[in-house]
C-alpha cells in the first residue's frame, strides 16, 4: 500500500485524517449549518460519527476508491475541515466531497483546498472527470466550484430527500482536457 498523500497549498496542507483530530472533528462537525448543507454529516455529530469517517478514510484509501483528506490550517497545522475525492475507477472520475469549519468561512480555504484537490485528481490520479453538486440553497458552494475551475452543468430537480423535504442539486463537472485546455492558456 502506497503512502497516503500530503498536498500543500499557501496556507493549507492536506493530509491523512488521525485519531487525534477526533475532538476537533465532532465540536466543528455537530453544527446545524454544517449539516444544513450537506448530506451525509449526521446531527448532532458524535465521537462515534468522527471514528466512523476515519476508519471510513482509511478503508476508502486502501481500496483505492476514496480519498478523504483533513484540512489543516498552517503554520499549527490544526484541523479546520474535510475534502475527498470519491472514485469511480470504471469511468476514470471522480465527486469532490467537502465541509468546512464555520469559524473558517469566507476565507477562501475551501477554494484552496478544492483546487489544490482538482490538480491532483487529474495530474495524481489520471481521472478524466471531476465532479461535484451542491443544494440548490447553498449558492457559496457553487461560487467555491466555480473558482475551482468546474463549470455547471444542470440541476436536478428534487433529487436527493433530506428528512422530509426533496432538495434540488446543483451539478458541477471539469474534464481532463478541459483543464488541460485552461492550463494552457
Amino acid at each position: 500500500m502506497e503512502q497516503f498523500p500530503e498536498i500543500e497549498t499557501g496556507r493549507l496542507q492536506l493530509n491523512e485524517l488521525r485519531p487525534k483530530d477526533i475532538p476537533r472533528i465532532v465540536k466543528y462537525a455537530s453544527n446545524k449549518k454544517i449539516w444544513d448543507t450537506t448530506l451525509n454529516i449526521p446531527f448532532p455529530y458524535t465521537e462515534q460519527d468522527a471514528v466512523y469517517w476515519l476508519n471510513l478514510a482509511h478503508q476508502g484509501f486502501k481500496e483505492g476508491d476514496q480519498v478523504i483528506f483533513a484540512i489543516r490550517l498552517k503554520p499549527a497545522l490544526e484541523f479546520i475541515g474535510g475534502i475527498s475525492l470519491t472514485v469511480d475507477k470504471r469511468f476514470d472520475r471522480a465527486e469532490i466531497g467537502y465541509w468546512l469549519a464555520e469559524p473558517f468561512w469566507g476565507q477562501g480555504f475551501m477554494t484552496e483546498a478544492a483546487q489544490s484537490l482538482v490538480t491532483y485528481g487529474f495530474e495524481q490520479l489520471g481521472l478524466n472527470k471531476i465532479t461535484s453538486s451542491h443544494f440548490e440553497t447553498n449558492p457559496a458552494s457553487g461560487k467555491l466550484l466555480v473558482k475551482s475551475g468546474l463549470k455547471k452543468e444542470g440541476e436536478l430537480k428534487e433529487h436527493i430527500k433530506k428528512h422530509s423535504a426533496y432538495h434540488t442539486l446543483v451539478v458541477y463537472g471539469l474534464t481532463q482536457k478541459e483543464y488541460e485546455d485552461k492550463a494552457a492558456q
